[in-house]
C-alpha cells in the first residue's frame, strides 16, 4: 500500500472512530487492511497534522487539523446564547452585536473554540467584527448561528 493511501485511511478512520492512541489508530488500520508499525503511524500522524481534542466524555481522541475541541465548542454555544443580541453577515466580516461591555468575552469564547473558517476577530464595547478565512461572511454567519441555536455542524 502506499503512503497517501494509507494516511487516506487514516484520516477516514479519525473522522469515523474516535482512537485514543497510535496502538489503535495501528489495529484499525491493520483492520482495514492496512499493515502499519507504530512508529510508520507516529510518522503519519506528525505528517497529517493530527490533533486530539476531547470528547463528549471528556476523553482525548485524534481529530483531523483544524478540528476545534467539542468543549471550546460548547463554551461558543453558551457565549452565543448569553450574550449575542443579533449575527449579520457583511462581504467577509461578520458583525456581532451583544449588551454593553461584553464583545471582548463573546470574541474570546469565539478566538478559543478554533473554528477552522475565522480568520480573526476585533471586539469593542458591544459589537464584534469577525472575518471570515474564505469566501464570504454568510456561510459564517450560519455556522455561528447554529452554535447559536446549541447545533453541531
Amino acid at each position: 500500500m502506499k503512503k497517501f493511501e494509507r494516511q487516506g485511511m487514516i484520516l477516514r478512520l479519525v473522522s469515523e472512530q474516535e482512537l485514543s492512541t497510535q496502538s489503535e489508530l495501528a489495529d484499525a488500520l491493520h483492520a482495514a487492511g492496512f499493515d502499519a508499525v507504530q512508529t510508520t503511524v507516529s510518522r503519519d500522524v506528525a505528517d497529517l497534522g493530527l490533533v486530539k481534542v476531547r470528547n463528549e466524555e471528556g476523553r482525548l481522541v485524534y481529530a483531523p487539523p483544524g478540528a476545534a475541541d467539542l468543549s471550546r465548542l460548547g463554551e461558543l454555544a453558551s457565549a452565543l446564547r448569553r450574550w449575542a443580541l443579533s449575527i449579520v453577515p457583511t462581504g467577509t466580516i461578520v458583525v456581532i452585536q451583544t449588551p454593553p461591555g461584553h464583545a471582548n468575552a463573546l470574541a474570546r469564547a469565539i478566538d478559543a473554540a478554533g473554528l477552522a473558517d475565522i480568520a480573526g476577530t476585533v471586539a469593542g464595547d458591544d459589537t464584534i467584527f469577525v472575518a471570515a478565512r474564505e469566501g464570504s461572511g454568510n456561510a459564517l454567519a450560519d455556522q455561528l448561528q447554529h452554535h447559536l441555536e446549541g447545533e453541531s455542524q
